[in-house]
């Protein structure tokens, strides 16, 4: 090896994410307990992305979600194999790719991990889309356990004290629904070390995402979605809590040592919408020739509601989730949009109409154009699936970046 290949060597070490590591670690821990759960007498629970999961872990219960299966499934390449599955049973192609591939997972066992974990029982929380209610009561017919459907009314103008009120009792029943499904009383004390737990876990991943403002970036959001998985999955514990602490230790140090995710980043750009997680790789390598840092996304933002009060905990964490980004209207998302476009000074935005998920894309036409209207910031709609690939066009989708780039330099 010569000078300059050890020299590009050692570069690339520099920049590379260390903590990515002790993710993977993390995680893998996490499903090996899952997948062991029934040997030890722990139950486990299926539960939407946007479902509260700080009452699970305050009754022993992991949780386990199928919209993070499916995302490991798409970035396998497997999703195709998995969604057909489902499709040869019925289920239509205009569904969401991610019931289709865990249907499919469900009825064979397959996936990077060999399926998930049979439910003991089910929670499915609206806030997020209506397509997981009548996906999670199949699921319940599947296996043949108990689901509890936590509803959640849409807030527009902001959450009205009526709505709140009827989202306190969802909560409350889904405590009492959980005293059933377990056979234990609910612990006031527990709930209130995982509450705490959860609001830290939020708080540093807030911090941890703010290092991107940093010019030049640290991290992408390519890393941020990676590295979301903890706070979707485990907030509430301890063990997502020393994984953050490290992770924000080691930007906050890149940051102080001006170590840049892209070298040379000239344009800085911001997300909507889910990843697409097929093809992370090579997307990740289009930014990276063209210097181009995605230094902030909706995506990941969602989990850094700041409504979680430990001195009223229940109350607070029914508010947070029925305040959702995807539980909004047009204009609160437009708001929110605009406000990290100015926090982490943002060239433009790409905009990913994700067939799969109706309730991310339907009205982007409509936030791009007020988005440009608000910040004179031009946005870019691209096509794709979150994880089928069969409706992905990379020659399309490529062209139509890199002539948005062009635009902006």
């Amino acid at each position: 090896m010569g000078d300059g290949e050890k020299a590009d060597k050692a570069e690339k070490e520099r920049r590379r994410i260390k903590s990515t590591e002790a993710m993977r670690e993390l995680m893998t821990r996490y499903y090996v307990d899952a997948k062991t759960a029934g040997e030890r007498g722990v139950k486990v629970a299926w539960i939407t992305s946007g479902g509260p999961v700080e009452p699970l872990w305050c009754f022993d219960v992991i949780p386990v979600y199928p919209e993070n299966h499916g995302a490991m499934c798409g970035a396998a390449h497997m999703a195709v194999e998995l969604a057909e599955k489902a499709e040869e049973r019925g289920f239509s192609r205009d569904i969401c790719s991610y019931a289709r591939c865990d249907f499919g997972s469900a009825y064979t066992g397959g996936g990077p991990i060999g399926g998930l974990p049979r439910p003991d029982f089910l929670v499915c929380c609206n806030n997020i889309c209506n397509t997981v209610v009548k996906w999670y009561e199949e699921l319940a017919r599947y296996f043949q356990v108990p689901l509890f459907i936590f509803d959640t009314p849409f807030v527009r103008g902001g959450l009205k004290e009526h709505a709140a009120a009827y989202v306190l009792r969802q909560m409350e029943e889904y405590f009492a629904f959980l005293e059933g499904a377990t056979g234990k009383e609910m612990d006031e004390a527990r709930f209130l070390e995982v509450a705490a737990r959860s609001l830290e876990a939020i708080s540093l991943w807030k911090d941890i995402l703010s290092c991107a403002e940093n010019v030049p970036s640290p991290m992408t959001c390519f890393d941020a979605f990676i590295l979301m998985a903890p706070v979707v999955t485990l907030r509430g514990t301890e063990g997502v809590i020393s994984f953050y602490r490290g992770l924000l230790e080691e930007m906050r140090r890149r940051v102080e040592e001006g170590i840049a995710i892209i070298p040379g980043e000239r344009l800085r750009l911001l997300w909507d919408n889910i990843p697409i997680w097929y093809e992370m790789r090579n997307l990740g390598r289009l930014f990276m020739e063209e210097r181009a840092c995605l230094v902030a996304d909706t995506y990941t933002n969602a989990w850094t509601f700041d409504r979680v009060d430990v001195s009223r905990p229940m109350e607070s964490l029914a508010e947070a989730y029925a305040s959702v980004y995807l539980n909004i209207d047009l204009e609160s998302m437009l708001e929110q949009v605009v406000a990290l476009a100015g926090r982490f000074k943002v060239d433009g935005m790409i905009m990913h109409s994700n067939r799969s998920c109706k309730p991310y894309s339907l009205g982007q036409f409509d936030l791009a154009r007020m988005f440009t209207e608000r910040t004179g910031l031009p946005a870019l709609i691209i096509e794709a699936d979150h994880t089928d690939s069969r409706v992905y066009d990379r020659s399309d989708v490529e062209t139509r970046i890199r002539h948005f780039l062009d635009l902006l330099a």
